[in-house]
Parts: C-alpha cells; structure tokens; sequence
C-alpha cells in the first residue's frame, strides 16, 4: 500500500512554470514506478509521464517533452513535475499514481495507487 499526496499546483499565468511534487510516507516508494495523469474537465485522464524506480528512465506524452520533466528523490520520498512555458491547455487536475516496479503503463488503469490531485491553471 501506497499513499500519494501531491501539492505545487496553483494558477499561473501562460508562459509561466510550476513544481508539482508527490510525497509517500512509506519506505517502500523506492520500489514503485510513479507517473502524472491530468485530467481536464470533460476529458478523459490522460498520461503526462512516467519515472522507473530508481529514477534511470523517464517517459513523457509526446507532445509535452521539452517543457515537461519528471525527476525523482528516493532520498524524500517524492517525485517531481516540472512543467514550463505553461499554456492554456495544460489547465487540469493534475494526479501522480504508482505502480510496482516490475509494471509499467501509460494507462490510467494500469497503475495501482493514486494520489487525491491538485489542480492546475494556467491564464491567458
């Protein structure tokens, strides 16, 4: 068992940048890989990215490598989301979920726990 929180989100103006941070009280994160989904209202979650355990790989939704990057301190027990040049349509609730590390997916059903979200807004 896995308990995620995420925090970080907040408004921002477009062409701005926030950290999203997901923190787990157990040890036992280390062994999990941890992605972000967001959703948007009226969508259907979607992948954002995706970091191994040990933090060795790092996958991302194509059309978000470049601003987006996903980082990872074991030592905290947290991963990270960097998200820059921020756009109107990054506006979601943004979610990390983790799934054992012999797993991977970049489907929402693919992983195992989740965490309650924070919501992300980016102005015009």
């Amino acid at each position: 068992q896995v308990h995620l929180v995420e925090s970080g989100g907040g408004l921002v103006q477009a062409g701005g940048s926030l950290r999203l941070s997901c923190a787990a009280a157990e040890y036992s994160f280390s062994s999990y890989n941890v992605g972000w989904f967001r959703q948007a209202p009226g969508k259907e979650r979607e992948f954002v990215a995706q970091i191994t355990w040990s933090g060795a790989d790092a996958y991302y939704k194509k059309s978000l490598e470049g601003r987006f990057f996903i980082s990872r301190d074991n030592a905290k027990n947290t991963v990270y989301l960097q998200m820059n040049s921020l756009k109107p349509e990054d506006t979601a609730v943004y979610y990390c979920a983790a799934i054992l590390r012999y797993k991977t997916g970049t489907l929402a059903g693919d992983y195992d726990y989740w965490g309650q979200g924070t919501q992300v807004t980016v102005s015009s």
